[in-house]
């Protein structure tokens, strides 16, 4: 099952979180449909945004998002306190040769543009406040790069990101993903940073790790080196998306009685595709007619 680990060390000058999602990955490259270059950028978006929505305290919602000029066209990943997260690209069949050593060029298939994180409050309640937003240009596009330049810049928060998605040709065809979030809070002393600079430096890749077992704790062990730490959470990981057939009839509904009557007399029915997890919703003439009576 995958999980994902919130913790503290250094006296709580440092905070840590660490995740694995090979099996959450799977699911949205299985919904999805998406090619290798592309899984893997997806999969290091999911992961990065399930790290930086679990800092959150007075936000439950978190959206990391990339505008971008790549054959990818642009990511957007979703997540919540619960450690619920979903996502989807804008042309999910883009694809670019791999580097020279073999590895996913998930710089070129992003290319250029913004770096998008969005925190917003109040849904579990029923409210609607303004959301926060904070932007900032894409800096590699290898993705965890990009997370820490905006945690840099927009938040001040000096911080070490870790992602990784190892793919295979067969199912399950996500082998390995997962990732590490690495924060240095005020207080935090300078040796203390370069013993975690070490460690990192010196640990294997998130990726090798996990398909050689390694859990959420493990990860988190192997950034830290020597360094005792302090679990404060525990949680599973899962892809989730909050469409439902309700929604699609909200949204049909939202169209106005003039539209709604339209599709009716000319298609006698219709759909909707929810764009974060490709489910499909068909709502046929009596759902229409049910619709009609309640607008």
């Amino acid at each position: 099952m995958d999980k994902l680990i919130h913790g503290t060390a250094a006296g709580g000058t440092v905070r840590v979180l660490a995740t694995v999602t090979t099996d959450t990955l799977d699911e949205a490259i299985r919904r999805h449909e998406t090619s290798p270059t592309v899984s893997a950028a997806l999969g290091r978006m999911m992961t990065g945004t399930l790290l930086l929505a679990a800092t959150l305290k007075d936000f439950d919602r978190l959206t990391a998002k990339i505008d971008c000029d790549g054959p990818i066209g642009g990511i957007t990943a979703e997540a919540n306190a619960a450690c619920e997260v979903r996502g989807y690209v804008k042309n999910p069949i883009a694809e670019v040769p791999p580097k020279p050593n073999g590895k996913f060029d998930v710089s070129r298939v992003v290319g250029k543009g913004m770096f998008h994180i969005i925190r917003e409050s109040g849904f579990a309640i029923g409210l609607h406040r303004e959301p926060y937003i904070g932007s900032v240009p894409i800096t590699s596009g290898e993705i965890a790069e990009d997370f820490a330049y905006y945690l840099a810049k927009s938040e001040q928060i000096p911080s070490a990101v870790l992602l990784g998605v190892l793919l295979q040709n067969k199912e399950p065809f996500v082998a390995a993903s997962g990732g590490v979030l690495v924060q240095m809070l005020p207080g935090a002393n300078e040796h203390i940073i370069t013993m975690i600079e070490d460690s990192i430096t010196n640990a294997p890749h998130v990726t090798e790790a996990i398909r050689s077992g390694a859990e959420a704790i493990d990860l988190l062990r192997l950034a830290l080196g020597v360094i005792d730490f302090d679990v404060l959470d525990e949680k599973p990981v899962a892809f989730r998306c909050s469409c439902s057939i309700d929604r699609a009839f909200t949204m049909i509904a939202s169209l106005g009685r003039a539209e709604v009557l339209s599709i009716l007399a000319e298609q006698s029915g219709t759909s909707i595709t929810c764009g974060f997890c490709n489910e499909k919703y068909k709502i046929d003439k009596g759902d229409l007619e049910e619709i009609l009576r309640n607008i």
